[in-house]
């Protein structure tokens, strides 16, 4: 039981909003402006599920997943010209593909060192291939996000032990969200930052919007805007019934038009700062998901395991990234993607005010999505080899 339940709609959406809330006037605290307000809203959606508040799961949730992610791309990609643009992204591209490769690594440390004989044997399941599937699953959602988890939980048969499943799931909520706490935190560390080279476009501020060019018209423009790519994305994908594109389609038809009809775009004034709003209260459904105590009292093998594998894959994006000469607002924005997918990547560069990285940030995570599935199975088929 909880004191908001899962039933309740609308109360649990404004339990949402008001974390979000909290979290845009937290990060004008002295003590917020070091944590960021997407790492308060985050750490306060945990708490607020965990002391039970609000529940981990609910339809108001899958409300936010369902809708309110799709419409936050063409939200921060109305000015997205891609002739301004090439050069971040094949950075990014390179920032991306060392995360991957942390990934990687981290996946075959962390798993290739623990026993997984003490986890409660599954029915279905050999326990060799169950070592191989959880290596394969975690291989896959650090690459790709939960588009690719959801793929490999089918694909290695890991779904069928629901009690299983389910504390993994926990063990990836949990700790995406508090991963994506430390990257938010990451820029604030002089000690580290100083030893990267300067992020000079991330300096260049875009113009922003004022006031008065923020007008009822142009925020109804933007929504209309969001809402039709996202609803011709979705006609094109089920024409072509590939749904693992959707992100993907979304992308490139806001990119086309963007890049075809700057100053048209220009007129959707607000449309940013609506995304970044939506973004937050995406951070807490996300964060709320975290139950801490599914996942200490089914599988606290796991936990290891994902420390491990994100210890390393940090390790190994700081230490290669910096012989590569990346900034660590690439790098920061690049393991986001790897890590959380194409939607929270572009919110945290948001939030942080890179604004130049939001596009990068979505395409790198449209990369993950292609190749997390694929990395996350070749690892389950080749496990044996390891």
């Amino acid at each position: 039981m909880t004191l908001i339940s899962p039933g309740n709609d609308f109360a649990l959406i404004a339990a949402l909003f008001v974390i979000a809330g909290a979290g845009f006037l937290g990060e004008k605290t002295r003590l917020g402006a070091h944590l960021t307000g997407a790492v308060i809203v985050i750490l306060l959606s945990i708490a607020a599920a965990n002391l039970r508040l609000i529940p981990h799961s609910a339809p108001a949730y899958d409300f936010v997943f369902s809708y309110f992610v799709p419409v936050l791309i063409p939200l921060f990609l109305f000015k997205a010209n891609l002739r301004h643009m090439l050069f971040e992204t094949t950075r990014m591209t390179i920032a991306f593909l060392v995360a991957s490769v942390g990934t990687i690594v981290g996946v075959l440390i962390a798993v290739g060192l623990l026993d997984f004989n003490s986890l409660a044997p599954a029915a279905d399941i050999d326990p060799a291939m169950r070592e191989a599937g959880i290596a394969g699953l975690f291989a896959s959602t650090y690459i790709g996000g939960s588009v690719n988890y959801a793929a490999l939980g089918e694909i290695t048969g890991l779904r069928t032990d629901a009690s299983f499943f389910s504390a993994a799931t926990a063990t990836d909520n949990l700790f995406s969200a508090v991963f994506l706490s430390v990257l938010a935190l990451l820029p604030g560390w002089q000690w580290l930052a100083r030893r990267f080279a300067p992020h000079e476009h991330g300096e260049k501020q875009v113009e922003k919007d004022t006031p008065e060019r923020i007008t009822s018209t142009s925020l109804t423009l933007a929504v209309a805007a969001a809402i039709s790519f996202v609803a011709i994305g979705d006609a094109i994908t089920s024409a072509l019934d590939m749904p693992s594109l959707r992100y993907a389609i979304i992308t490139t038809l806001v990119l086309v038009v963007a890049t075809a009809f700057p100053r048209w775009m220009e007129r959707l004034q607000g449309g940013f700062e609506l995304g970044v709003a939506l973004a937050f209260v995406f951070f807490a459904a996300i964060a709320a998901g975290a139950n801490l105590v599914a996942m200490v009292n089914i599988a606290p093998l796991l936990i290891v395991v994902v420390v491990i594998l994100l210890g390393v894959h940090l390790f190994v994006l700081l230490s290669v990234g910096r012989l590569f000469r990346l900034t660590l607002p690439e790098l920061i924005i690049a393991s986001n993607a790897a890590v959380l997918g194409a939607t929270t990547a572009p919110a945290l560069a948001a939030a942080r005010g890179w604004h130049d990285l939001v596009t990068p940030g979505v395409l790198v995570g449209v990369l993950g999505y292609a190749l997390g599935t694929f990395a996350g199975t070749a690892i389950f088929h080749l496990w044996p080899l390891f």
